[in-house]
């Protein structure tokens, strides 16, 4: 069984140099139940997770869950798996929901002591390790 959810209908709007995505006023999360979240520190090790953005497509490994480390790889930062810590999505930069990714936000990993901030993130898709046989 696979988790998927996805939002095709969020537009990116430009705010001053960045593009904020559609769904909440700028520093302000949705009121809503939050469907469109999957929080890392709730998977297993070894589950993997799809995270298709705006622009480019992720693979991610869960490897501690509580910590947000994983691997990952997608975009050009990340064109073999990498050790990263997965620090969670971000709607307008300055506030971040910890260790989710969440359509419509953007992505931030800690790589090598330096941020990478993906584009808005369309759909997530979770294979939990028992599902995916370890493989992609």
């Amino acid at each position: 069984m696979s988790l998927t959810t996805e939002n095709p209908r969020v537009p990116d709007r430009p705010v001053g140099n960045a593009h904020v995505p559609d769904i909440a006023p700028p520093g302000m999360w949705p009121t809503d139940d939050w469907l469109d979240e999957v929080n890392v520190a709730r998977l297993s090790a070894d589950d993997q997770i799809e995270v298709t953005t705006r622009n480019t497509r992720y693979e991610i490994v869960v490897t501690t869950p509580r910590t947000g480390d994983v691997l990952v790889r997608g975009g050009r930062y990340f064109p073999e798996f990498t050790a990263v810590h997965l620090l969670g999505s971000s709607l307008d930069g300055s506030s971040l929901k910890m260790r989710s990714v969440n359509v419509g936000a953007r992505l931030e990993f800690a790589a090598g002591g330096r941020p990478v901030i993906t584009t808005s993130v369309r759909a997530v898709r979770v294979l939990p390790v028992a599902a995916s046989d370890g493989c992609w």
